[in-house]
């Protein structure tokens, strides 16, 4: 029985956001410093070139050892695409009345309040008008609050201006600035919400620019891009803000995948800066793009590029966001072979993923088929008792290794191995499937699809109720990157939402109502999204158990045809023989010592284990 292994499918992780360099880079700063130019003088050129940084080039010259005073020179000149500075900010007086009704918070911002987060910020001027132009006393007052690091007292501010429609020629200022409030206080999906509508303002009003990247920072805390990646569409990429540019190229290169429009999306995903850290995400992502257009020596070029990624990592997020890439990049190299029928060079790709990776076990059951293909039964076998030790039993989501076990014991003419085998597995996945093609069923129509939320709420909910279903088919749903980034930002809101009750009545009763309104209509429809997709991957699951099922009644009806013959030669008085009655040699590794099974799983055993089974087929 052949069974091909189909494509790799694109993983969207986590990404953490930064910028790009403009003129004077870390290779021109570091051969200065290699040539043994002094310090003081690296500093000066740094300080006189009035080029900006970003956190890519700082990792950079820390990566390569840089003097810690150019390190500080460059940290100096960091960019600072946060917002538009204020000058002369007027700070409201301790504990008064202002003449916006509303009273200082000073000293007492509850949750929230993260002290050192704000900036002193520059104003722009407006369009049309001069960059001397002021903005009218109450506009100030609720800037020079948010620039004293007050955002309750700012937000309250902005809000009373943007509810009463107070200064409608500066609302664009208003909204940015009561986003950036929001942000300060950690309510990221609401500072979201504002800052779109600044971007609604259209690319000419001065605050799209630094709007924008703070979009693309946000979605690294809710873990959800699909907003992003709508905005970005709608945007013309000569708008894109230069210290944002590889970000949105990728962005909207995915957002071109998820269309199937593979040329476009190849086109953006080249404009990424080989210096941005979305520039290894690119790669694979061509990598997907390449395979998917039967292009397979391209494809294995940019994962064989990926895998052999050296970058450093910033925070550990990052870290594991880049190894998860590299064997990602491994695992897909190795199934482009096993779909050509290279079944050497497809096992010899699988064992390289490593074994401390969240792919390994996975890579141990594509590798199970690999040798079934190759016919090294017994390393087959020990390969799927890897994935039946209990250290994969709530990870690993994998129906079909019960049905390439009885593959394999098929190969050995094991009937009652197949026998047991096959059973435990219609225990196991009967009910199972059961269930969820009963769940489908109840939204299939058009009216059903509507109440995608409440198919959400069924298994994510806090007060689900119980079910048949694995742990494993969770994990299994939730690395489906899109639905794990909705749950992530639907429970971003819900911590939102207790974050705002938290606060002081005045400001819960005025922006904290509106805030709430907003979340509870915006988590309504992310559930929505998310029901969505979660019934299309579980409608996936259903058919692919629904598959397995009807392949395990096969596997019986040809036990029985094959038991049928055996007692057939039997009654005619025919001799059976072990096909392979060779003695096992035992001999292994210098560096591996053989040791008996006994049913006790060590993990330092895992991938290790081979049978000994010999073929009971006639000859």
């Amino acid at each position: 029985m052949k069974r091909l292994i189909p494509a790799a499918s694109v993983t969207t992780l986590a990404l953490f956001w930064s910028g790009s360099a403009y003129a004077l880079s870390c290779s021109e700063i570091m051969n200065m410093v290699n040539v043994n130019v002094p310090s003081s003088i690296v500093v000066q050129t740094i300080d006189e070139s009035g080029d900006s940084f970003s956190a890519d080039d700082l990792r950079c010259l820390t990566n390569e050892g840089a003097p810690a005073e150019v390190i500080s020179a460059v940290k100096a000149r960091m960019q600072d695409t946060s917002a538009p500075k204020e000058t002369e900010p007027i700070v409201p007086a301790e504990n008064t009345k202002t003449k916006s009704g509303g009273s200082s918070f000073e000293g007492d911002e509850a949750l929230g309040d993260t002290k050192g987060k704000a900036t002193t910020l520059r104003d722009l001027p407006e369009e049309g008008e001069s960059s001397d132009s002021k903005d009218p006393e109450k506009l100030e007052e609720a800037v020079a609050a948010y620039n004293a690091k007050k955002p309750l007292t700012a937000s309250l501010y902005l809000y009373e201006l943007l509810r009463d429609n107070t200064y409608p020629d500066k609302e664009s200022k208003i909204l940015f600035y009561l986003a950036q409030s929001l942000y300060m206080l950690e309510m990221y999906h609401g500072a979201q919400f504002y800052y779109i509508e600044v971007l609604k303002k259209g690319a000419s009003n001065p605050y799209f620019k630094y709007a924008l990247p703070r979009l693309v920072t946000i979605a690294h805390y809710t873990g959800d891009e699909t907003d992003l990646m709508r905005i970005v569409a709608k945007v013309s990429p000569d708008d894109y803000p230069r210290s944002a540019k590889s970000q949105l190229y990728y962005l909207l290169g995915l957002k071109m995948y998820g269309d199937d429009k593979l040329n476009e999306s190849r086109q953006y995903l080249d404009q990424v800066s080989e210096k941005s850290d979305m520039f290894t995400r690119a790669q694979y992502l061509q990598g997907v793009i390449y395979n998917k257009q039967g292009k397979l020596k391209s494809a294995v070029r940019s994962f064989t590029a990926v895998a052999r990624t050296h970058g450093e990592a910033v925070t550990q997020q990052e870290l594991q966001e880049l190894n998860s890439l590299r064997d990602l990049s491994l695992m897909n190299i190795a199934r482009i072979y096993y779909g050509i029928e290279q079944f050497d060079n497809a096992n010899t790709y699988f064992s390289y993923v490593p074994r401390n990776s969240t792919y390994w076990p996975q890579a141990q059951f594509e590798g199970a088929w690999t040798n079934f293909m190759l016919t090294d039964l017994n390393r087959t076998l020990g390969q799927l008792l890897t994935l039946a030790s209990p250290y994969y039993a709530e990870q690993e989501f994998i129906p079909e290794a019960p049905i390439l076990r009885a593959l394999t014991y098929f190969q050995l003419c094991e009937y009652e191995d197949i026998t047991r085998v096959l059973k435990e597995f219609d225990r196991d996945y009967k009910p199972v499937h059961e269930e969820m093609k009963a769940f489908l069923q109840q939204y299939a129509s058009e009216e059903g699809r509507k109440l995608a939320d409440q198919a959400f709420d069924r298994y994510f909910a806090k007060d689900s109720p119980d079910t048949t279903l694995p742990k494993s088919l969770f994990v299994k749903l939730l690395r489906n990157q899109e639905l794990a980034g909705l749950v992530d930002h639907i429970a971003l809101i819900e911590r939102e939402e207790v974050l705002i009750e938290a606060q002081k009545t005045q400001w819960k009763d005025e922006v904290g109502q509106a805030l709430l309104k907003t979340l509870a209509d915006d988590k309504e429809r992310l559930k929505q999204r998310a029901g969505r997709v979660m019934l299309g991957e579980m409608a996936t699951i259903t058919n692919y158990l629904g598959d397995l099922l009807t392949q395990s009644e096969i596997i019986k009806f040809e036990v029985a045809d094959a038991n049928r013959s055996r007692l057939n030669d039997l009654s005619q008085g025919v001799e059976l023989k072990v096909a392979n009655d060779k003695p096992v040699d035992f001999a292994v590794s210098k560096d591996l010592i053989f040791w008996p099974f006994n049913w006790e799983f060590w993990q330092d055993e895992l991938g290790y284990y081979r049978f000994t089974e010999r073929a009971h087929c006639r000859q």
